[in-house]
């Protein structure tokens, strides 16, 4: 038989093979708890790392809350001591609410009326927007300080 597993050497092949199911089966269950504890181990990372995500997020609110509230108070104590002050804000914002209302009036007509050339020429849209952009950005930060400045406190 020794001289038939020479003569043929695919049978010498075959038959040093080892085809017991035992040792990969357990090669498997090792691989599958090494699998399984390692995303174990992510899932812990992961949950302590969003955990600490929400407690920083729970902190910057809080400082924020806390800056808006100084602000209030700060505003208050403004208008307490300058109710004089605070009344001809609320009178100039109205005033100048007007006068936005207006100049938006303006504005969109001029749109309306440009059209067709505000979208064909990039320089005339240029013109448009150097035109109007500044006084419209300006006019509304002087609204916005005094509209804070003569707010009623509810």
């Amino acid at each position: 038989m020794a001289s038939e597993s020479q003569d043929n050497p695919l049978q010498a092949a075959f038959s040093s093979i080892d085809v017991t199911a035992s040792t990969s089966a357990a090669n498997a269950g090792d691989a599958a708890e090494d699998v399984n504890g390692l995303l174990t181990g992510l899932i812990r990372r992961m949950i302590t790392e969003q955990e600490t995500s929400n407690a920083l997020l729970k902190e910057l609110v809080g400082q924020m809350q806390a800056q808006q509230r100084g602000r209030a108070d700060e505003l208050g104590k403004w208008k307490q001591a300058n109710p004089e002050l605070a009344d001809r804000c609320r009178v100039a914002a109205e005033t100048l609410s007007d006068v936005q209302n207006e100049f938006l009036m303006g504005l969109t007509a001029e749109v309306a009326d440009s059209e067709d050339t505000l979208r064909d020429s990039d320089y005339m849209l240029q013109e448009f927007v150097d035109r109007y952009g500044p006084r419209l950005a300006h006019l509304n930060g002087v609204l916005q300080v005094l509209s804070q400045l003569a707010a009623n406190d509810s």
